[in-house]
């Protein structure tokens, strides 16, 4: 039996290439708004940016919003684990309606962070909220990727499986 035109190898190859398209766009704009603190802000300062939001520049050796710091092989086995299920998820089921998108978000965002912890150490976070602990570009990108996810996964179904 053929299996749907959806799940052909062309509508595979297109839906990883709109999650890679926006995975590798979250990494650069993550990436380059890191390099420019790094650059600007002096470890440990802080600006006012907007009402309410502050720029510094801080170091995480945590995971999104500094949860579990210090987890180091384990914060980094358990992110590998869970991007190589969604990527398998992603080539088992490319028909799924917009999974590219949380897709995208979550490996880029996680990328995005893991080349901070390989070559700095820590992640760099520099948007600070009152009560609320500094994130980044890249946890932005993951937390609305999990949000997606969630969205693409339970919301609405369209006919069929």
């Amino acid at each position: 039996m053929a299996l749907p035109a959806t799940r052909s190898p062309r509508g595979r190859a297109s839906a990883f290439a709109c999650a890679g398209a926006l995975a590798l766009a979250v990494l650069g704009l993550d990436q380059l708004t890191k390099h420019l603190i790094r650059a600007d802000i002096a470890l440990g300062d802080e600006r006012k940016f907007f009402i309410g939001i502050r720029l510094v520049h801080v170091r995480n050796t945590g995971v999104a919003f500094s949860l579990f710091s210090g987890g180091g092989g384990l914060v980094l086995a358990i992110t590998l684990a869970a991007l190589a299920l969604l990527l398998g998820y992603l080539a088992r089921r490319p028909d799924r309606p917009w999974l590219w998108l949380p897709t995208g978000l979550l490996v880029g965002g996680a990328l995005g962070n893991l080349i901070d912890r390989l070559s700095h150490g820590a992640v760099t976070d520099f948007v600070k909220l009152p009560l609320w602990p500094a994130f980044n570009v890249a946890d932005i990108a993951i937390t609305f990727g999990v949000l997606a996810l969630l969205l693409v996964l339970e919301g609405p179904r369209r006919n069929g499986p």
